[in-house]
């Protein structure tokens, strides 16, 4: 029996987005189910990080069509969007350099119900939980990017749009963030991933939209990944 189609949390089509005159996304469509990870990969100016902040809506301006949970959003404010259940993690991460790891995660604004305790938090980060009284200019840069996820877990948000968390950082940590990939896809979070490295989620990810100056050059199935390792190579420079 072929897998159910999962209902759709995301629909863009024919993104176009700009930032003064430059012309960066030219004609997006693409398709997110609920509880589904997908990655978007390309090289450094491809137009990935653009995609996320259209769908937050932290772009110059956008055309066409943005629909969350069938909900438009292309004419929508930031903090309205957000609110129908978004978390954004930036490549910056956004720390509170001034403020404890627990008083950064008392920040949030909540965004949708259900959102994570700080003592599931720290269940989940227990690096955190030795760092809580740490203040952000202390933390190394795997422990940033922890808390930087840490904080949108608390806000109740379902769509995450994660912009290049692995950036940086060591080994083990991105095996750690690999491994805190497989939970939240498990407790059916639906994840957008701006990445380079296409090994990092090779096994998670449903599929694979290869980002080429503006465009969707490839969307790639799991399935199809085995035989697309030359492709990919080719469009991710390596």
């Amino acid at each position: 029996m072929p897998e159910a189609t999962p209902p759709e949390m995301l629909r863009i089509s024919g993104l176009h987005a700009f930032y003064g005159e430059s012309h960066i996304l030219h004609g997006i469509d693409l398709v997110v189910g609920e509880g589904e990870l997908v990655t978007l990969l390309g090289r450094n100016g491809a137009g990935r990080t653009t995609i996320l902040k259209s769908i937050i809506g932290l772009v110059g301006s956008r055309t066409g069509s943005i629909q969350v949970r069938g909900v438009e959003t292309i004419a929508m404010p930031t903090h309205k969007i957000a609110h129908l259940g978004l978390g954004y993690c930036p490549e910056e991460r956004g720390i509170f350099s001034s403020l404890t790891v627990q008083e950064n995660l008392m920040l949030p604004v909540a965004v949708g119900p259900g959102g994570l305790s700080v003592a599931e938090i720290f269940e989940m980060f227990p690096n955190l939980l030795e760092r809580r009284g740490s203040m952000g200019t202390r933390l190394s840069g795997g422990e940033q990017q922890m808390l930087a996820m840490a904080r949108i877990l608390r806000t109740g948000a379902s769509l995450l749009l994660l912009d290049e968390i692995t950036e940086g950082l060591a080994p083990v940590i991105v095996q750690t963030l690999r491994q805190l990939m497989g939970q939240l896809k498990q407790r059916g979070f639906t994840i957008i991933l701006v990445e380079q490295n296409f090994h990092f989620a090779a096994d998670l990810a449903d599929r694979h939209y290869v980002i080429d100056r503006g465009t969707i050059a490839e969307m790639i199935t799991r399935e199809q990944l085995p035989a697309s390792t030359e492709k990919l190579n080719h469009y991710l420079g390596v």
